[in-house]
């Protein structure tokens, strides 16, 4: 039987063809099967864990490899996240206080592998609610219930001061904080809005008090002035002011005076005006 070495070199290498093959597709499933490789998204931080221990290589955004079966990523949200929180507390004065607040906040990123170390994934539910209920009890009773609202704006600060400390302590930074709203007793409510009600009247009151205290100041400053005006008129009155005043009067009848008597006679005539009096002077 005639041996054909071209035919058993090509069986050969297909055999051999077919097993690289195998091979490569054993390792592309083996690839996929044990993904050594992990993307971390926007706004997210890998901690890695080495047999469920937590190393202290905090992974970026990308594409990061690791090694199969040893080590595992897990995904940390550090973007800024919102809390609204309701409580209920009291006022200095022991008036019940029902707040609700806005918190913004996130995980401080290159302590994001710490963060699920000691606190885990539900950090909300562990640290923020907690800290911002026991926050707002411990600021809002050193103020007095009108003082939470006349001073809100130091309420506030103050709050969010006292938070920023606390969730520091636990890698967690506070961004924004604003107060919603208050909201009281309705027999405080009420107490408020007949005080504000009394001093919008004593406030009126007091105006129109200043008003007719300013008018009569007016009305009083005009009489004297009218009466210091006549004192001085009295004082330059004299004989001969007088006289003088009686040549014009006869001057300006003068300057009327067409040239006619008037044809009146008798008891019930009118006189001449000054006639007498020039009469007298010639």
């Amino acid at each position: 039987m005639d041996n054909d070495p071209m035919g058993e070199l090509k069986n050969v290498l297909k055999k051999g063809r077919g097993r690289s093959l195998i091979i490569i597709a054993t390792l592309v499933v083996l690839l996929f099967a044990f993904k050594p490789w992990v993307q971390i998204g926007a706004g997210e931080r890998g901690v890695v864990q080495n047999f469920g221990a937590v190393q202290d290589n905090v992974l970026n955004e990308g594409i990061h490899f690791k090694i199969p079966i040893v080590q595992t990523v897990i995904l940390m949200d550090v973007k800024i996240q919102k809390a609204m929180t309701d409580a209920a507390s009291s006022s200095s004065d022991l008036q019940d206080v029902d707040l609700s607040v806005a918190l913004n906040y996130h995980i401080i990123p290159d302590k994001a592998n710490l963060v699920y170390q000691t606190i885990g994934v539900e950090f909300k539910e562990r640290i923020i609610d907690p800290a911002i209920q026991e926050v707002m009890k411990a600021v809002s009773a050193r103020y007095t219930a009108e003082e939470l609202i006349t001073k809100r704006p130091a309420v506030s600060t103050e709050m969010q001061e006292a938070l920023t400390s606390r969730l520091l302590a636990s890698n967690i930074s506070v961004d924004a904080f604003s107060i919603i709203s208050f909201s009281f007793s309705q027999t405080f409510t009420d107490a408020i809005e007949a005080k504000q009600t009394a001093e919008q009247n004593a406030l009126k009151a007091k105006r129109d008090l200043d008003r007719i205290r300013v008018e009569a100041e007016q009305t009083i400053a005009a009489a004297t002035a009218e009466a210091e005006a006549l004192r001085l008129q009295k004082m330059n009155i004299s004989p001969d002011l007088i006289e003088l005043r009686k040549i014009e009067a006869n001057l300006k009848a003068i300057e009327k005076w067409n040239g006619i008597l008037p044809e009146v006679t008798g008891a019930g005539a009118i006189p001449f005006i000054g006639v007498g009096d020039a009469i007298k002077n010639k």
